[in-house]
């Protein structure tokens, strides 16, 4: 039995799985000459690159219909603010530990478009 050799193999971890199937569209090889050359199942390529499609259609479906950018528009502010003059303030709590506060005489219409605005971020 001295003359047994002795064969180690390699796993590979997810990542460098996902990072060897994602070289396989640019490679021009087909699938199984692809595993064929890099040691790797072709079951397991399959299993990588469906699960890449999956997240790639699941992105697409989330950001379809929003854009992440948002028009504004600036106005001139005056900074004749004093707590005194309002003592009174509303405050809205929004999702993320965001909140918006507005004292009386505030733009109804202004503050319901800001709280949609920051509710879709």
């Amino acid at each position: 039995m001295s003359g047994d050799s002795v064969v180690k193999v390699h796993r590979r971890g997810r990542a460098e799985i996902a990072q060897l199937a994602s070289l396989y569209p640019t490679s021009g090889l087909n699938r199984s000459e692809f595993c064929r050359r890099h040691g790797m199942a072709i079951s397991t390529l399959n299993r990588c690159l469906s699960k890449a499609s999956k997240r790639e259609k699941d992105s697409e479906k989330s950001s379809a219909g929003r854009s992440s950018l948002v028009e504004v528009e600036l106005a001139k502010a005056e900074i004749s603010f004093s707590p005194a003059d309002h003592p009174n303030p509303l405050t809205v709590l929004l999702p993320n530990n965001r909140r918006v506060e507005v004292n009386s005489g505030f733009d109804q219409e202004t503050l319901v478009r800001l709280v949609a605005v920051l509710e879709c971020m």
